[in-house]
């Protein structure tokens, strides 16, 4: 071999030649690299072992500062409180929690009548988890607290389970709900404590607008019953609901129905006041309580008989009962985790954007440790699950929450409510209470998603449609699992048929992009230059071996550039968008080489990352391959095959390696280094290059693996 390849040796293997002048080059600089040697394994266990046998005595000398950050990840509260800033935090989330709390109350007994459950029970929902949340959560906007859509899982649950018919039935009804709360916080500790929050990213963001849109349809019809003055079928399918309405058309009141969109009507524009004009932004938050009020007094004043009241509400606290059963934990695990999936991508989504406007960083398996124990505690004081609601966190922001302060005093107004207002809560209309759940709903009917998607990913927009039109028809559970397999399926699809692209060199430089992207991107003859955007495992590995095949076959009708070699001599690939290679990988590449081999065509590898180098090197690809066939970039390779090619030394009926073995492969590549030191080198020198290569940096890059490999 030439003595200047000898020069590169396996403790630097990369050689940068620097940009040269005319007839002028700079000296060769040596960038080191460290090779996977079957002695970094044993190294690496070493430290390992080191540092477990040293652990101990680490902890043993900790200081307090050290205690002090345990302290506040494992109770966040901690942080904010120690550097709590008395003068520009106090005032906001004073008024913050205040006008939350007081948004609160009647929102808690609407969506308690929305899960089945009396109307104190939401309110229970709304004290205890409250205070827990602030103390072991990290978001310092989110007010959690129940929910509509959790309401409605919850009746939708429940409702197979008990017959409400025969006697003792709402307190049957009542536990199991109370005992949901337990299973929802148990799983969400447990997703936080194994750091498992990310399984929900598999679920696509047009998967959940769907899914909520026809959740907040039925969720609006359900109340139907409040608005029109007669019973109406519980279920979490359209069609039983708009039949049981149809069938109930002679039971019609038109008191009720009247009350209700009055009030109905007021929240909305409320709402809307609150949400156009920003100084007027309390009006939002004022809605519900102020609709509550007035009706309640209309009904105190006339007593219509026609009009249902929420009826006597218990006065004080709860108290602490860990009385739950347990036997009907297994009929309610698939409920609870269904709540769990849909309050963690409520609560999470909702957290995260909250930081992210406020500039702090959340850790979501935080947030769900938080909110689990929220839940556990809430359990054991008669609550029911509470998650993160969007209404209620987007008025906390708005009102200029800073602390989880703010959601402290939102308990606290809970727990006045609790102790000195409920008798003043008997004579609150339902259909009140109903048109509180709408105007809350109505928001959630994410048609403008629907018509972005349409516009922008016609795949999408089909989960979105598909995960609406399940749920609507078919119930939240089946429209749920739809609507997640149909995500995994589109994950699963992208996963096994990445993409990939052939490269071309853009004119003037060094650079490779995709020739369908460039299309002025030159190609060269006798080589397929190939990048592969994804990790190379077993789900893919088919695919790529048939675009292989594919891209082969064009390659002779798409080259440009070089002399007409009438077959294809080398395959380049470019690995540095491969993150990992498995054992399936390994051997497709290997039989990827033999097949090739026979055909005498050399494969180079350009630019693998230190963790698939690693693999590579331990499956001894590199060896088998060759280890001068491995490349920094991807310029340098195509100088090292485009000079093997124009050489009178290269002879083409032998096998490269042959060739390589011979001293044959860095010879004709150095003369043409040096051949460059012309400042007019033109293609009539070196036919296979269109442009002057003076405009090029010129560096020229080799890896060999390490002997130790």
């Amino acid at each position: 071999m030439d003595a200047a390849a000898e020069n590169v040796r396996t403790d630097a293997p990369f050689v940068e030649r620097g940009s040269r002048s005319a007839g002028r080059s700079s000296p060769v600089k040596l960038l080191s690299v460290n090779h996977p040697t079957t002695s970094s394994r044993t190294s690496a266990s070493r430290f390992m072992d080191s540092s477990s046998s040293s652990s101990a005595a680490a902890a043993a000398t900790w200081t307090a500062e050290d205690w002090r950050h345990l302290l506040e990840r494992l109770v966040p509260a901690v942080r904010w409180l120690r550097t709590y800033d008395v003068r520009n935090y106090l005032k906001v989330d004073l008024i913050a929690g205040i006008t939350v709390g007081t948004m609160l109350v009647p929102q808690a007994m609407s969506y308690a009548r929305l899960a089945g459950l009396h109307p104190i029970y939401g309110l229970y929902s709304g004290f205890i988890p409250i205070f827990v949340y602030a103390l072991f959560g990290s978001s310092r906007q989110l007010a959690i607290g129940p929910v509509a859509l959790v309401s409605l899982l919850i009746s939708n649950g429940l409702t197979p389970m008990v017959d409400l018919t025969k006697e003792g039935a709402d307190i049957e009804y009542t536990q199991l709900a109370i005992l949901l709360a337990l299973m929802v916080g148990v799983l969400e500790c447990l997703m936080g404590i194994l750091r498992l929050g990310w399984l929900i990213r598999f679920i696509s963001h047009s998967v959940i607008s769907g899914f909520t849109s026809a959740s907040a349809i039925i969720i609006a019809f359900s109340q139907a019953k409040n608005f029109l003055g007669y019973s109406v079928t519980r279920s979490s399918k359209i069609i039983p609901l708009v039949e049981s309405i149809y069938a109930g058309c002679s039971q019609f009141k038109w008191q009720p129905f009247v009350m209700g969109s009055v009030v109905l009507a007021v929240l909305l524009i409320m709402k809307h006041v609150g949400k156009t004009y920003k100084h007027l932004k309390y009006f939002r938050a004022a809605g519900p309580i102020t609709a509550v009020f007035f009706s309640t007094i209309f009904v105190k004043l006339l007593r219509p008989s026609s009009i249902s009241v929420v009826g006597n509400i218990p006065q004080g606290l709860p108290g602490l009962s860990l009385d739950y059963r347990f036997e009907a934990a297994s009929r309610l695990l698939p409920t609870a985790a269904l709540i769990t999936g849909v309050a963690i991508l409520e609560s999470v989504g909702i957290a995260k954007a909250l930081a992210a406007k406020n500039g702090y960083e959340l850790d979501s398996n935080q947030e769900l440790f938080g909110l689990g124990v929220a839940n556990i505690f809430g359990s054991a004081f008669s609550a029911y699950p509470s998650t993160g609601s969007f209404s209620r966190s987007a008025v906390m922001n708005e009102t200029g929450a800073k602390t989880g302060l703010a959601g402290l005093v939102m308990g606290l107004v809970l727990c006045s409510a609790l102790q000195f207002l409920t008798p003043l809560f008997s004579d609150i209309p339902q259909c009140a209470l109903a048109a509180i759940v709408i105007s809350a709903v109505v928001g959630l009917v994410d048609y403008d998603e629907a018509i972005f998607l349409w516009s922008v990913d016609k795949k999408d927009f089909l989960l979105w449609l598909a995960a609406s039109i399940f749920t609507l028809f078919l119930g939240i559970e089946i429209g749920v699992l739809i609507g997640v397999g149909l995500s995994l399926a589109f994950v699963i699809y992208e996963s096994a048929n990445p993409h990939m692209a052939v490269l071309g060199r853009l004119p003037g430089t060094t650079v490779y992009r995709n020739v369908i992207q460039y299309p002025d991107a030159y190609i060269y003859h006798g080589m397929i230059i190939l990048r592969i955007d994804s990790p190379i495992y077993f789900a893919n590995i088919n695919f790529i071996k048939d675009r292989l095949r594919e891209f082969e076959l064009q390659a002779g009708v798409s080259s440009k550039r070089g002399h007409d070699t009438g077959r294809l001599h080398f395959l380049i690939i470019e690995m540095s968008p491969v993150t990992y290679i498995d054992s399936t990988g390994i051997h497709a590449i290997k039989e990827i080489y033999q097949e090739y081999k026979a055909r005498n065509i050399q494969i180079a590898l350009c630019n693998p990352n230190h963790k698939v180098m690693v693999t590579l090197a331990r499956a001894g690809i590199p060896q088998l391959i060759g280890e001068s066939w491995y490349f920094v970039r991807v310029h340098d390779a195509v100088q090292v095959c485009t000079s093997l090619l124009q050489s009178d030394m290269y002879d083409e009926g032998s096998n490269i390696a042959e060739n390589r073995r011979r001293g044959r492969s860095f010879e004709p590549w150095i003369k043409y280094e040096r051949d460059q030191h012309s400042p007019n080198v033109m293609n009539v020198q070196s036919p296979w290059r269109q442009e002057p290569v003076q405009s090029d940096s010129e560096r020229i890059s080799l890896l060999n693996a390490s002997e130790s490999v």
